[in-house]
């Protein structure tokens, strides 16, 4: 099974792109999405942005995973 996590991106360097997740900012691919640009959402997967996503498509997903972190007790 795969996981794929939704980010912002806030910097684009040649095919590098700074993607923040919630405070939290890596350094990932943008090989396999060359149109992506700061402020675009993207889907990550082993540091490689796979996917650009609608700011609608992101939340969503970051609201299932805290809906998801809720339900096994590891949210305040």
């Amino acid at each position: 099974m795969c996981l794929a996590i939704p980010g912002r991106i806030t910097e684009v360097e040649g095919a590098t792109g700074l993607v923040d997740f919630g405070g939290v900012t890596r350094e990932t691919s943008l090989t396999l999405v060359p149109n992506a640009a700061p402020g675009d959402y993207v889907l990550v997967h082993a540091g490689f942005a796979i996917e650009i996503l609608s700011e609608e498509e992101a939340e969503e997903t970051l609201s299932l995973f805290r809906d998801l972190a809720g339900a096994l007790g590891d949210e305040p």
